[in-house]
């Protein structure tokens, strides 16, 4: 791992024992990273979550057709879906909650149950939650869609930011092959440069071999201006 890498990884999990990171999820009783926790990271760690969309959001939101969030009511609908996404996945271990900066739903899918191991197969087993979250996104059309994979650090840099990359991909086509529009997705592989946990321990790599969904809500505003532009 280079030297960068190590340090974001040691500054990372500093803040995380600090703050309490592992909380027991209702669902599966295991021990999981508060997201809350997570937020006193900084934004050295959590670039990809508190940055852009992907691809740039303007010629995206044109290339999706989407109409739009009246601005007031985008805080409500994030509440409804979040609400909804945790009752349609409870017990399955994914976790679902807004991004740090409140502008976007995240959703994490653990490893263990999404793909087998080293495998960029999404799990038979774990279809029918994908499918419930495919629904979820279809309900709720106004929003772009980023798909993050993530690994831990066993394997080589080139090895796991491949990987990371197929499993996001793996990730984002199933949800197109369930009718959420394909305009509205993009995909990208971050291999082990974010880790949400130390990777000495088991658990903490089981914790950072991961691929999130990162739903962003779009305003009115935004339509209108994007098309302006």
């Amino acid at each position: 791992m280079k030297k960068s890498r190590i340090l974001i990884s040691g500054v990372a999990a500093l803040s995380l024992v600090s703050l309490s990171a592992c909380v027991t999820d209702p669902n599966t009783g295991e021990q999981k990273v508060s997201r809350t926790a997570i937020g006193g990271v900084g934004g050295a760690a959590l670039g990809y979550l508190l940055g852009g969309i992907i691809g740039g959001q303007t010629a995206r939101i044109v290339g999706a057709g989407i109409g739009g969030v009246a601005g007031g009511a985008i805080g409500y609908k994030m509440d409804q879906q979040i609400k909804e996404l945790k009752e349609q996945t409870a017990g399955s271990g994914v976790d679902v909650t807004e991004t740090p900066d409140g502008k976007a739903i995240l959703v994490n899918l653990p490893d263990g149950v999404t793909f087998a191991v080293d495998s960029t197969t999404i799990s038979p087993s774990f279809q029918s939650t994908l499918d419930q979250i495919a629904t979820s996104l279809k309900t709720y059309p106004d929003s772009l869609i980023d798909v993050y994979g993530h690994t831990d650090s066993t394997g080589s840099d080139t090895y796991n930011q491949g990987l990371s990359e197929r499993r996001a991909k793996a990730v984002a086509d199933y949800l197109a092959m369930r009718g959420v529009s394909s305009a509205r997705i993009r995909s990208q592989g971050f291999g082990e440069q974010y880790p949400v946990a130390t990777n000495e321990t088991a658990e903490g790599r089981a914790l950072n071999r991961r691929v999130e969904i990162k739903i962003t809500p779009i305003s009115q505003e935004e339509v209108n201006a994007a098309k302006g532009q």
